[in-house]
């Protein structure tokens, strides 16, 4: 199968390029979010081939193209001027929901619920949590789930920094949507590592704290994701403070390398991180006290990192992930 997609989300994407099929994504001069091509910082297999506007209609018309993956709104309108082609009406179509709502939770109509081809059930609008599917509202929309699949890192914890990592993208402009300040609150009392796009900015927040705090400051990285992985894995736990997020793929990579996790009781949290791969509270002076604990007790946090890893091995398994997706687009192509 032929399948195109735009490079929208790299963790999400170099798992579901792992798959059987050909996999068009396109570029464009300068690399900008409608043309990124393929990752530059990740190994992609040689099934995905970047192609430029004229070369996608190119393909379009020689060869076809059996479906269309679509993740942002306007990602049909760019499809219907680079082609011609019509999402759900000239070519198959799939719509896939990174995100939770970001509006008022329980009401927030999602962007394409009221689309032609997405409200008669042409084009079925996939989540991937059960929890987003719960939190949106997609009116007539067909919808479905398929959870993350994770290509295995293999074990590499040693945790022998005696930090707290955490992975947070834009953590200033994102501030409580990201738990920035659940964050701070924990770097306060324990050394902390940030990364992520934007890490930088937060420095000016950090140095204003004590002085464990402010010898942190220096532990901000933005880094590709095939050095990340080796990075994280230093660090003696994973701190995830998000309140109101999707379920971040950095979140399940950190347990697949072993770390142990601390994190806010929301969204899908839950279900990613049950009570023997780490700590969920509401509380940010219980999150500091077990980073604490686990920083005086190396054993005891290695304990639960592998039984992190364990846990999303057998949840958010990458063969599983794309046998779903292959199941889902064989239907809506045939």
């Amino acid at each position: 199968m032929r399948v195109l997609l735009w490079h929208v989300h790299g963790s999400w994407t170099t798992a579901f390029v792992q798959g059987e099929h050909e996999y068009l994504v396109p570029v464009l001069p300068g690399r900008p979010a409608d043309g990124r091509g393929r990752a530059r910082t990740w190994d992609w297999p040689s099934s995905v081939r970047e192609l430029d506007p004229p070369a996608l209609r190119r393909a379009f018309d020689a060869d076809g193209v059996d479906a269309v993956l679509l993740q942002r709104p306007h990602e049909a309108r760019l499809l219907r001027e680079w082609t011609g082609r019509r999402a759900g009406r000239d070519v198959p179509a799939v719509y896939l929901e990174h995100d939770a709502p970001g509006g008022p939770a329980a009401a927030t109509r999602h962007p394409l619920a009221d689309d032609d081809v997405v409200a008669d059930g042409r084009v079925p609008i996939v989540h991937v949590t059960r929890f987003n599917a719960l939190m949106w509202d997609t009116g007539p929309a067909r919808t479905a789930v398929i959870e993350h699949g994770v290509p295995d890192p293999g074990y590499r914890y040693t945790g022998e920094r005696e930090r707290v990592a955490a992975v947070v993208n834009e953590p200033v402009r994102r501030w409580r949507a990201a738990g920035t300040d659940v964050l701070l609150h924990v770097a306060r009392e324990i050394p902390a590592e940030v990364y992520g796009m934007g890490t930088s900015h937060l420095a000016g927040h950090l140095c204003p704290l004590s002085p464990t705090a402010a010898t942190a400051t220096a532990h901000l990285y933005n880094l590709p994701q095939s050095e990340l992985h080796d990075r994280l894995a230093g660090a003696r736990a994973y701190l995830h403070p998000y309140r109101w997020t999707s379920l971040g793929l950095a979140l399940l990579e950190a347990m697949a390398l072993g770390l142990p996790v601390l994190a806010l009781p929301v969204t899908a949290a839950y279900a990613a991180v049950p009570p023997e791969a780490g700590v969920l509270s509401a509380d940010p002076e219980e999150l500091t006290a077990v980073a604490r604990r686990w920083l005086a007790d190396p054993a005891e946090a290695a304990t639960y990192g592998k039984a992190a890893r364990e846990h999303v091995l057998a949840c958010y398994p990458l063969d599983r992930f794309l046998d779903r997706w292959t199941t889902l687009l064989t239907q809506e192509v045939s």
